[in-house]
């Protein structure tokens, strides 16, 4: 029996969210016959995490989504108890997902499961159909835990690779690799790369992804169990990207550092895909595991993040809101040029939102910015804030009892731009430099405020954005 929503209060007006019920990762994330085609971990029956389904939904245009039919179900022998994450590939004009199946060995002992990875195939993009002969890859590693999941698929000079999620059996997370020729035999390759302190790199590498942007080689990973340091890792589990090269012939990723992908308290498990225009475009999940999730009284939980397009500069990832996202924009709310010091109401009553807002450095040596998205009913705020001696962003929430900080470089500008729905904001820092995805559960729209410790210019734009972008 499918679960119903009974208030829209919080509800999402240009994110993807389930009908109803529960939804975490995104998975299957791709392009076919015309659409680009998105999946994501769904229990319909309640809005809290159960035996997993693939939720799917499609659009021309990466921003307007059309919801589908459930595209995998659990309960075959192969998927008894979860049809996990896993991505997708066209091969022969047939769209192909790759998932792993998740199965209790005692079902009222949920510690206790083993996993492997199975397929499914459409040539509708609608229908599916789990392979016969499924699973595909039946066993993990004789040298590693029950931990084995979350395939990401792709096609390498004619043959194609797969990286999996896995645990040592010392404990440590790392990634498996594999290839086929056809995507139904596959032979295991061996560790790509893998942790070397649990503390500092995980425990489990959740959700791998492998790609090259900008000519460099990007090792993606959700890792569990690193340490929080300071001001780094704050999350209860984290993202992030190893920048490395990877060696066909030698079947190995050769990491050079590690470093957090999205600083904001609700992101996890992202994937990416290639656009069919070239660019690198990534979708995460826009929640946190053991994060209050208000919406669940109102029969749904969790949503996914704008996509946003990868790039590789000066030494880093970049993530920026596609292009795409200019066509949410209905109308424009306000373009002005102020001299803020003072608390300066820039916005108010509007649920859906793009702010863009350029602050200039040069007369701003050593003060703070303030920018406050504040509930006038309950008084809860989310607060953005710029130390200009420290260079330094901080997000405080009042729902939450840590913040969350990132440095940005030496500018002559901090430039914002961000997108406020019914319950998130996503914060991009000049340019996709820095980022901070975030829920938030106001009763009201937010009030948006903008002060400062000295006088300094601010130039402000405004759109009003499309409020029902998703149809169910």
């Amino acid at each position: 029996m499918t679960n119903q929503v009974t208030n829209a209060r919080y509800r999402l007006g240009y994110h993807v969210a389930a009908p109803s019920g529960w939804i975490n990762d995104p998975n299957g994330f791709c392009y076919f016959k015309g659409y680009y085609h998105l999946f994501y971990q769904y229990y319909p029956e309640a809005p809290e995490w159960g035996p997993m389904h693939w939720g799917h939904v499609r659009s021309r245009d990466l921003v307007h989504w059309q919801t589908l039919p459930t595209a995998l179900v659990p309960g075959d022998r192969e998927d008894r108890n979860g049809c996990f994450s896993g991505s997708a590939i066209v091969k022969d004009d047939t769209l192909y997902l790759i998932y792993t199946g998740n199965n209790y060995y005692d079902a009222s002992d949920p510690n206790r499961y083993w996993q492997n990875q199975n397929l499914a195939y459409s040539q509708d993009g609608i229908h599916f159909t789990k392979y016969e002969h499924n699973p595909i890859i039946a066993t993990p590693p004789d040298d590693s835990t029950q931990e084995f999941r979350d395939p990401k698929v792709w096609e390498h000079d004619g043959q194609y690779y797969l990286i999996a999620g896995n645990q040592t059996k010392d404990h440590l997370g790392r990634v498996l690799l594999y290839q086929s020729e056809d995507l139904k035999k596959w032979n295991y390759l061996g560790p790509l790369t893998q942790a070397q302190q649990a503390e500092l790199e995980g425990y489990m590498w959740e959700c791998p992804d492998l790609f090259r942007v900008n000519g460099q080689d990007i090792l993606m990973t959700s890792p569990q169990g690193i340490e929080a340091q300071a001001q780094k890792y704050l999350n209860l589990h984290q993202s992030v990207y190893f920048p490395g090269q990877l060696n066909y012939q030698k079947a190995k990723f050769e990491q050079d550092g590690l470093a957090e992908l999205d600083l904001g308290h609700d992101f996890y498990a992202p994937q990416t895909m290639l656009a069919p225009d070239g660019r690198r475009i990534l979708i995460g999940w826009m929640d946190m595991w053991e994060s209050d999730m208000p919406e669940q009284k109102d029969g749904w939980a969790g949503a996914l993040t704008l996509p946003r397009e990868l790039t590789w500069q000066a030494g880093q990832l970049y993530m920026q809101p596609i292009q795409e996202t200019q066509q949410l924009r209905q109308e424009i709310l306000l373009q002005k040029d102020y001299s803020v010091k003072d608390a300066t109401v820039l916005c108010e009553n509007e649920a859906t939102t793009e702010l863009q807002l350029k602050l200039d450095l040069m007369q701003f040596k050593d003060g703070q910015f303030h920018l406050q998205f504040v509930d006038e009913q309950t008084n809860a705020q989310t607060v953005l804030t710029y130390q200009a001696d420290q260079q330094q962003l901080t997000v405080q929430r009042s729902d939450r009892p840590t913040d969350r900080f990132a440095r940005v470089k030496d500018s002559d500008q901090l430039q914002l731009q961000i997108f406020v729905d019914r319950s998130s904001l996503e914060i991009f820092v000049n340019q996709g430099e820095v980022v901070f995805s975030e829920r938030y559960y106001f009763e009201t729209a937010p009030k948006i405020l903008a002060s400062s410790s000295t006088d300094t210019s601010l130039q402000v734009q405004i759109y009003r954005l499309d409020n029902q972008a998703i149809s169910f």
